[in-house]
Parts: structure tokens; C-alpha cells; sequence
């Protein structure tokens, strides 16, 4: 239901966001692009959104026709977005950056009718989308008549784990995460808010969080299509940003600069929030000794559109902890059958450990915000009554707080044990100049899997593999000390952050040029 002085609903179309926006709030600054300088108001948006909209329907497009996106996080990603779901169309993003074949054959398995682009791409006729406010033309425009349960836009995972695949995220779910997201306390973004964004908006954190909350605030935001962390701090500053919503790359490269530097740049900053993978406990402290901010940690995936849980429902920022759900979603802990498992006890507590016993479980979720399943035909999404288990390990301490373990494909079993990386990782990074390190198992004869260790030390600093598995033996038992330990200037990730382990786990030592040995 939307209205004067109503909500946009779960039932209405996604585009509604910005139109609700330009009428509430027609004159107040939506979009600061930092790469092109451009500035648009909500009315401005508006403008913009309906003329696109109006040549994606002369183009040809249909109601649940597939259009693909390949634009930077920018201005333009946000008026082509709306201006699919305008049309009636499906939105299906892509990540600009990426081989145009790989996102070609994204359009493929979809059958996508035509892309919004701002370069040549393919053998596609490229639509651009209208910025220029002046020449707009929404002419016979006409309200969408999609909405509700009609799929919205089509993100495909990321495919750390094999091939990508497409979650069909409905308006429904959309604006359930949207809805959720504002009943928090903090919210994420109010009217008043410049909120920066350089986390992809191809990807449903960028896009969820990052855009549609801050437009259902009417509020603004600042984006910017990469991250560098001069520029990032710099734009802070420069356009008086109020709240971050970053992954942990982009914290730890904050963390490196001065304290006075980044205090000063974060001046105005009232919010920091994180997601898409753990931050580390030190990194949190050195943060908020510089800025005396907290930086609010959250937990969710592509198929839940996006968050699930964070410690802004707490307002504690909780270190090693992803928060507990969101009003409107639910979580229990499942084994590998779907039966629910009990309340786990502490792993955090002396007295308890991380072995067979230890009281973690797959994390199953519920609630309005889910997806509809995969393309084409929905499956392996949620269950008959409503539960969708994510592939995650995790465990609830006695405060009610999620902790995540691991992906469970990524649990390395060494003789029937049970192996977390995330937990080698911790104990790895406590040794002084460690940047980065991932754990992954290894085909070994005799335990099955052993545990292999790959380090990205910091700048000029010399490490052993002796030091890093006598590090390890004095805080780990003995079947969780990596038998191999290479070293590498870096790991690959996603465009998110997260380390993609496929590649790291059966390879040897990586080389300067990213080969491996």
C-alpha cells in the first residue's frame, strides 16, 4: 500500500521507492556520483527513472522481460535499476568489471531482451540510462503493474563454491529487506542521512542497504564506482557523510591510515556498518580508537535479500558476533537432516571447544525477505514451511548472539573431525604481520584432509612456516595445525570482500605474479 504518509508495501513495485521519495522529499540531494560529479535531487530521479523506463518500453521490453545492468555503483546504476522495475521488466545486474563473456553468458542463461550500459557491449543494442534531467521525457508514462511476488531482479551468487546461479529476489522480498532494515534502532539511514556506498551495487549489499534503504529515508547517497582509500576518506570529508556502509577490505585499509587521519574524515560520521564477511576483533578496537565509533557487523546472503541478523538490533557491537535476527526474521540453528538442533552452549567459554560436540548447526532462516528460489524454475528455494537453510555454520551464544563458524563446504575434516578455518584464521592472525590469511583442506593420505594455511604477511615483514604452525600448536589442537603454510602477496576475493577459496585449496605456493608454483 503506498499513499501520502504511507509506507511503500510489501505488495507495491520496488520503483515505488524513488517515487515515494520524489514526492516526500522532491528538492532534498539523492545521488553525489564522486567519479562523475553529478548531483540529482529526488524529483531529479524521478525524471530520470520515468524517461528510461518510457525508452526500455519503445525498445521493446515487455512486463518480466529480463534487462541486464552493467554499470559501476554510480548515479546511472541507480536510475537504470528503478527504471527496469519501472517498465515492468526484471533487473538482472551485472559486475562491469568482469570479462564481457562472463557476463554475457549471465544474459544468456537468463535470455535477457537488452542491456543498460554505458559502453559498447556484445551484439546488443545498449540502452543508457537518462541523467540528463533537462532532456527527460517521461511522455506516456504509466504506472507498473508488477509487484508483490513478481520477481524483481535476478542477482547471481558470487560462485566462491561453483557456478553462479540466479536468485529470483521478488518485489515482496525486496521491500520485506527494506522494511526490515528501517525498523531498527539506529536505522541505517534517516532523511537527514549521506549515506557513502563504494560496495558494488551489482551485488545485493550494495543494493539493498546501500541504495533502497537509503532511498525508502529519502535521504543520500554518496557513491562512488571503486573503492580507494584516500578518495573514500577524502569524499567523507568532502560531502559530510554520516554512515558507511563498507565490508571488512575496506575497514582494514581504513584501519592502516593515521588515527588523525581517519578521526578527521569520519568527523561527521555517525554509523559504521559492515558486512559480507567477519571483521576482526583488533581491527574493531583500532577503529574506535581512532574515530570513537563502533562498526556494526551483519550476516546475510543474496537469497535473503540481504540481512539476517546485526548488532545494530542490539546496538552492541559484539566482536566475533553477527547480531541476532531482524524483527520479521527468523533463525534456528538445523543438523544436515533439517531437524533443529538444541541451544548450543559458548564456544567463547574455556570449558567448551570447537569439536564434534561443539553446539554449532546449518543456519536455517525465515521471513518475508526470502527469495523465490533459483532460475528458471524456483528451485531449491525455501521449504514447504517457509525455511531456507543458507550452507552456513554457526553457533548462538548464551547472550542469543549468532556467531558464524563457516560455510559448511568449507569445514575441512582431518580423521572425522571437524575443522572451522575461520577459527585457524583467528589464531594465525593474532601473530604480528599478518594482513590476511585463508584456510582451506587438502587431499592427505592418511587423515583424509589436513589443514593448509596461505598468508599475506604485511609489507617487509619476514615469516616462517615454522612460526605459524608453532603459533598454532600452542593454542590448537593438534588435528587443526596446518601441515602446509605458503605465502602469497595476496588472496582473490569477490567483489565483496570475501576470499575465494576455490583455487587455494589443492595449488602450491602463490608467486608475486599470482601464479602458483
Amino acid at each position: 500500500m503506498k499513499g501520502k504518509g504511507q509506507v511503500v508495501g510489501e505488495s507495491s513495485n520496488v520503483a515505488d521507492l524513488a517515487a515515494e521519495a520524489a514526492r516526500a522529499r522532491p528538492d532534498a540531494l539523492a545521488l553525489i556520483d564522486t567519479a562523475t560529479g553529478a548531483t540529482l535531487t529526488w524529483r531529479e530521479v524521478d525524471l530520470a527513472v520515468r524517461d528510461t523506463a518510457r525508452r526500455l518500453r519503445e525498445s521493446g521490453v515487455e512486463p518480466g522481460d529480463r534487462v541486464g545492468i552493467r554499470l559501476p555503483t554510480s548515479a546511472a546504476f541507480a536510475v537504470a535499476f528503478y527504471a527496469v522495475l519501472r517498465a515492468d521488466g526484471v533487473a538482472v545486474p551485472l559486475n562491469p568489471y568482469e570479462p564481457a563473456q562472463a557476463s554475457q553468458e549471465v544474459l544468456d542463461h537468463c535470455g535477457a531482451k537488452t542491456v543498460l550500459t554505458d559502453q559498447p557491449f556484445g551484439s546488443a543494442t545498449p540502452i543508457e540510462p537518462v541523467l540528463d534531467v533537462a532532456v527527460a521525457d517521461a511522455g506516456s508514462d504509466t504506472e507498473p503493474a508488477r509487484g508483490g511476488e513478481d520477481i524483481a531482479a535476478l542477482l547471481y551468487t558470487s560462485g566462491t563454491a561453483g557456478a553462479p546461479r540466479g536468485a529470483m529476489l521478488s518485489h515482496r522480498a525486496l521491500l520485506a529487506g527494506v522494511a526490515q532494515l528501517r525498523s531498527l534502532t539506529p536505522p541505517v539511514a534517516e532523511p537527514s542521512d549521506r549515506v557513502f556506498v563504494s560496495v558494488p551495487m551489482h551485488h545485493v549489499y550494495g543494493l539493498g542497504p546501500g541504495l533502497l534503504t537509503v532511498t525508502a529515508a529519502g535521504a543520500t547517497v554518496v557513491c562512488a564506482p571503486r573503492f580507494e582509500v584516500r578518495s573514500a576518506l577524502s569524499d567523507c570529508l568532502n560531502h559530510r557523510v554520516t554512515v558507511v556502509i563498507a565490508v571488512p577490505a575496506m575497514y582494514s585499509e581504513m584501519g592502516a591510515r593515521p588515527a588523525d587521519e581517519l578521526g578527521e574524515s569520519l568527523s561527521t560520521v555517525r554509523l559504521l556498518i559492515s558486512g559480507a564477511a567477519p571483521l576482526r576483533p583488533k581491527l574493531l578496537a583500532d577503529i574506535r580508537a581512532a574515530t570513537g565509533l563502533s562498526v556494526f557487523e551483519g550476516y546475510g546472503l543474496t537469497e535473503t535479500a540481504p540481512v539476517v541478523t546485526s548488532t545494530l538490533v542490539t546496538g552492541y557491537a559484539k566482536p566475533g558476533s553477527v547480531g541476532r535476527p531482524l524483527p520479521g526474521v527468523e533463525l534456528r540453528l538445523v543438523d544436515s537432516d533439517g531437524s533443529e538442533s538444541g541451544v548450543p552452549l559458548d564456544p567463547g567459554d574455556p570449558d567448551d571447544t570447537f569439536d564434534d560436540a561443539d553446539g554449532t548447526g546449518l543456519v536455517a532462516v525465515r521471513g518475508a525477505n526470502l527469495f523465490s528460489g533459483y532460475w528458471p524454475d524456483g528451485a531449491h528455494g525455501p521449504d514447504a514451511e517457509g525455511w531456507f537453510r543458507t550452507g552456513d555454520v554457526g553457533y548462538i551464544d548464551t547472550d542469543g548472539d549468532l556467531h558464524l563458524v563457516d560455510r559448511a563446504g568449507d569445514v575441512v575434516i582431518v580423521n572425522g573431525f571437524n575443522v572451522y578455518p575461520h577459527e585457524v584464521e583467528d589464531v594465525i592472525s593474532e601473530l604480528p604481520g599478518v594482513r590476511e590469511v585463508a584456510v582451506v583442506g587438502v587431499l592427505d593420505a592418511r587423515s583424509g584432509e589436513a589443514v593448509k594455511a596461505v598468508v599475506v604477511p604485511e609489507e617487509g615483514v619476514g615469516l616462517s612456516e615454522q612460526q605459524v604452525i608453532e603459533h598454532c600448536a600452542a593454542r590448537l589442537a593438534g588435528y587443526k595445525v596446518p601441515t602446509v603454510v605458503a605465502f602469497a602477496e595476496s588472496l582473490p576475493h569477490t567483489a565483496t570482500g570475501k576470499v575465494r577459496r576455490v583455487g587455494l585449496r589443492d595449488a602450491g605456493p602463490l608467486r608475486e605474479d599470482g601464479t602458483h608454483a
